[in-house]
């Protein structure tokens, strides 16, 4: 899999949509995670939930599928096509920048932390979810095709990769803790130009 790419949409198998996932999110962004039943996305879905509860026991489960679903969309489509002239390191710094605003930008994202934000909790302090190691597989294979080119320092991809998404990470989930309303040089874009920056220096041979 490589990270350099962008069709517009999220993984092909996912490109039509799973309408028990649709219905979920539709629920979510209406009411939030812990309003949400499994009744309520059944009737919106228009399945009985014994349809539900033999893909999911319980509407966590069910939600985790469906952030899954939408994060790795979301990385995918933020990491651009290869374009000549133009080194792996600026493709992967311009997708993980990318990807830092359209994580802010996104409506499930956005209800979550101003709704349920203890859901994202456990993948911050206590393990890695699917969709963390599928953006961590992301940054490894544009890092070592980095390697491979030049335009990225050496080092163990797996390391890099680990340490670029807690960057990136902390300007997704804390970014609006340190931004100023009243000051333009601390606004959202000033930070992603900052983040840039960052990125652009610990990548740079």
């Amino acid at each position: 899999m490589t990270p350099i790419r962008h069709n517009g949409s999220t993984d092909p198998e996912d490109a039509a949509g799973d309408p028990l996932l649709d219905a979920v999110r539709d629920c979510v962004l209406a009411v939030g995670v812990r309003r949400t039943t499994l009744t309520d996305v059944a009737r919106r879905a228009g399945v009985s939930r014994m349809t539900l509860y033999r893909r999911w026991p319980d509407v966590q489960s069910l939600v985790g599928d469906l952030m899954t679903r939408e994060w790795i969309g979301v990385a995918t489509g933020a990491m651009p096509e290869r374009r000549p002239g133009v080194g792996t390191r600026t493709l992967i710094v311009d997708g993980l920048v990318a990807g830092v605003a359209a994580f802010r930008a996104h409506p499930l994202f956005r209800k979550i932390l101003d709704v349920d934000p203890e859901l994202l909790l456990p993948y911050v302090l206590d393990r890695r979810g699917a969709s963390q190691e599928a953006l961590l597989e992301l940054i490894a294979d544009g890092l070592r095709e980095g390697h491979a080119d030049g335009t990225v320092r050496p080092g163990h991809p797996a390391l890099q990769a680990r340490s670029l998404l807690l960057v990136v990470q902390s300007f997704t989930l804390s970014l609006r803790t340190m931004t100023d309303a009243d000051d333009p040089a601390l606004g959202d874009e000033a930070f992603l130009a900052e983040l840039r920056t960052i990125l652009e220096r610990t990548l740079t041979p």
